[in-house]
């Protein structure tokens, strides 16, 4: 029995009459509850698990040696660390979180004291000290024996960088001498030289190093680096091993892998070529830090967010961060990239905390680090193709403190 074509045409017509005797807003809910489950994973929002769980956050997994003494004896000691990290309800997004850090942020008010680095092949660094509170009161302690906190910008920021400003507040708070080693080129300094720094560029950080090692050789000194930051710092901690003056240091977010997060095509055309690399594959081995790993001869707690969406857990060394003793790795279920957000009101950052307590319980133990002049451990993947022209430099070249921000009158070459 052979089927009326008519009759199935008169069939969708039929449908679709009915269809549009639906009033429109049945229409608009369907269609705006279809983009919030879309957004919702889209953005891997995780409100509902929060809150089927009372909003009770996640515990901190550590990875770290058996035989680890920085875990037993001073990770063990950390109370933040061993609570549980509950997201800001209404941030309940890595996604979402990330973007409010850089866009809102709420960092605390104080101020920086400007001075300029001026190095031998003539590139300028901005380091900015705090120096005092939204109250106008100092918190800068002046005894030659307080501890010093340096602390490593991201890819792109500087002092000025909202993630920046509560960790720098919050550790000066606590009676420590912070400076922001910025990177050459921002916060404000125009580039004087011919080399630009890039995610793996280390002698920028060692120069500071050392430098302030050498003014301050009674006061301990304490890194804290963030994302490219964090990268840098490891990589600068395993290059170093034991002659590195640093006592303790702290990795927020730290990519490892620059493969694994690459721009490939920006990294090409540009970031080789600045660092003046043969192929983008070369600067990404050489500019990683996870080779560097097994060379870290200093405490160094590292945490990073599993969800974090620019540096993400694929990247993180494991197995490297479990086999060095030095090491204590910290994961936590949710964060974000650099955020992680806590309270009703978003006003604090919980990795904040974390770091500085971490950083004060290392202070008062025996475990830190003591400068030992040993045989520099030798770079991996040390092939012809791989060397980057680093320059050699040298710690003369500062310039007198600035209240103000630099000018280029300032800016001496050393001769």
């Amino acid at each position: 029995m052979e089927s009326d074509p008519s009759s199935s045409s008169n069939g969708y017509l039929f449908i679709l009459k009915g269809l549009s005797l639906l009033p429109i807003w049945h229409y608009l809910l369907i269609f705006t509850t279809l983009l919030i489950c879309f957004l919702y994973n889209f953005l891997e929002i995780h409100f509902f698990e929060d809150l089927f769980t009372g909003f009770s956050g996640s515990p901190v997994d550590f990875t770290y040696n058996s035989s680890s003494e920085i875990y037993s004896a001073v990770v063990s000691k950390c109370r933040i660390l061993h609570g549980r990290y509950s997201v800001t309800p209404w941030l309940s997004s890595p996604h979402l979180q990330t973007v409010f850090l850089n866009f809102f942020g709420r960092p605390p008010v104080f101020s920086y004291k400007r001075q300029l680095f001026t190095t031998s092949d003539g590139g300028t660094l901005a380091l900015d000290w705090v120096i005092n509170s939204d109250d106008s009161s100092s918190v800068v302690n002046k005894d030659e024996s307080t501890p010093i906190a340096i602390l490593i910008p991201g890819l792109t920021s500087d002092s000025s960088a909202p993630y920046l400003k509560h960790l720098a507040y919050h550790t000066a708070k606590r009676g420590w001498k912070v400076v922001v080693s910025n990177h050459r080129g921002l916060g404000g300094v125009p580039i004087t030289s011919d080399v630009f720094y890039n995610s793996g560029w280390t002698e920028d950080t060692r120069t500071v190093v050392n430098y302030l090692h050498k003014e301050n050789p009674k006061a301990p000194l304490f890194m804290v680096g963030n994302s490219v930051g964090a990268n840098i710092l490891v990589k600068y901690l395993g290059e170093e091993g034991e002659n590195t003056p640093v006592a303790g240091a702290v990795a927020i977010c730290s990519p490892w892998d620059l493969l694994a997060i690459s721009i490939r095509d920006f990294d090409d055309h540009a970031t080789r070529l600045f660092a003046k690399y043969e192929t983008v594959d070369t600067y990404y081995r050489r500019c990683s830090s996870t080779p560097y790993v097994k060379s870290v001869a200093i405490p160094l707690l590292c945490i990073s967010a599993l969800d974090d969406p620019v540096c993400t857990k694929e990247a993180i060394p494991w197995d490297e961060c479990r086999l060095n003793k030095n090491i204590v790795l910290a994961t936590v279920k949710h964060g974000g990239h650099l955020a992680f957000f806590e309270g009703i009101t978003a006003s604090s950052l919980w990795w904040v905390r974390a770091a500085n307590e971490f950083l004060d319980v290392l202070h008062s133990s025996p475990y830190m680090h003591e400068q030992k002049q040993v045989s520099k451990p030798k770079a991996p993947l040390d092939s012809s193709i791989d060397q980057s022209p680093y320059i050699n430099v040298t710690q003369d070249g500062m310039v007198a403190a600035l209240d103000s921000e630099p000018t280029t009158e300032n800016q001496k070459k050393n001769k």
